[in-house]
């Protein structure tokens, strides 16, 4: 069991924005071609709570590497008034041999990263600016620090940002970061989320709102939202956009604002296309210039294999990650005596 650790996933995936872009583009496009298995993701709730939960998606990608699989995330936004990230999970991989659990690594920047790679490209996909040079951010956490981190790498004419939070300190954190990686940036602080919306033509939600409050009547004719943390939004906006998602099925699930509209329209008619088949050119959907679009991934469990893969990959070749013989049923004993894998240095193990 090959087991990579935090900051051994960072060491792989600072500065590959790139190389991010294209792995999630091509799951898209995989997962378009019926190329992958993806069954529903798996919710644990709690008795007498509504705010935390663990998710589990369980995912299948083919093409070249093919590469089958789990993460499992917990969301606890309470841990944010602790100073802790909100979100934590850790992917296994299983061999496409024998089945056998091979690799276990931290995946709270993976997933953060696909999530930001994911809304990147349909802002280059879908936006009506050929060269936006302003995005607004709702909900100031490392989710949307991301969105701004990929959507630089995509749309490098971005120069302006308009940035709302309920938390001033999230907001002076947030603009700091961002200057790190928009050089020369200039930042804006709405006072309403509403002033935030009608800023610019593109939009990234990222909240913990867990039903929807927001309306899109403040948004400029050709805003593109991306509706990242998909339960901002009222019914009446998302029935008023055009909308594209990553796949209808698994969107439309548990009290999503799609979702809602799927129940009070009794179907999916509002859903204009794949995001899988804009990028294979399968669909003749046409971007309104006139109208909002929003765009509401549920992030795929397709997306976190296609990186965890790389990423384990990558540490393979540089021999980084810890690994441990003896995890499986009939692999060679753990021995105490062994300096190079001592109980020791597994139990000093980042995982």
């Amino acid at each position: 069991m090959l087991i990579i650790g935090h900051g051994e996933v960072r060491g792989v995936l600072d500065g590959k924005e790139q190389e991010i872009l294209a792995l999630v583009a091509d799951a898209y496009r995989l997962h378009d071609e019926g190329r992958t298995a993806l069954p529903h993701s798996v919710f644990l709730r709690f008795p007498g709570d509504d705010r935390n939960r663990v998710i589990g998606l369980p995912a299948y990608l083919g093409g070249d590497h093919q590469v089958a699989g789990m993460k499992w995330i917990a969301s606890f936004p309470g841990n944010l008034e602790q100073g802790k990230e909100r979100a934590s999970a850790g992917i296994v991989l299983n061999s496409m041999t024998d089945g056998r659990p091979e690799a276990f690594i931290e995946a709270s920047l993976i997933s953060a990263r696909r999530t930001g790679a994911s809304a990147a490209l349909a802002a280059g996909l879908l936006g009506t600016e050929r060269e936006p040079r302003g995005m607004s951010f709702i909900g100031l956490g490392p989710i949307n620090l991301e969105v701004l981190r990929f959507s630089k790498a995509r749309l490098p004419s971005l120069t302006d940002l308009c940035l709302y939070d309920l938390d001033p300190a999230r907001v002076a954190s947030f603009a700091e970061e961002a200057r790190s990686i928009v050089p020369g940036v200039t930042v804006t602080t709405a006072a309403a989320p509403e002033e935030a919306l009608s800023a610019h033509r593109l939009v990234s939600l990222a909240t913990t709102a867990s039903s929807p409050h927001l309306g899109l009547a403040a948004t400029r004719p050709g805003t593109t939202v991306l509706h990242v943390s998909l339960r901002d939004l009222t019914v009446e906006a998302v029935l008023g956009a055009q909308n594209v998602v990553d796949d209808a099925d698994h969107v439309c699930r548990e009290r999503t604002s799609l979702h809602l509209a799927e129940q009070a329209t009794g179907g999916r008619e509002f859903v204009d296309a794949p995001i899988g088949a804009l990028l294979r050119g399968s669909t003749d959907f046409v971007r309104d210039p006139e109208r909002v679009l929003v765009y509401s991934p549920f992030g795929l469990g397709v997306l976190d294999l296609a990186l965890a893969h790389w990423v384990r990959r990558r540490a393979e070749e540089t021999g980084t990650g810890t690994r441990i013989e003896g995890f499986l049923p009939g692999s060679a004993r753990l021995s105490s005596s062994a300096p190079a894998t001592s109980a020791a240095a597994v139990a000093d193990a980042s995982v």
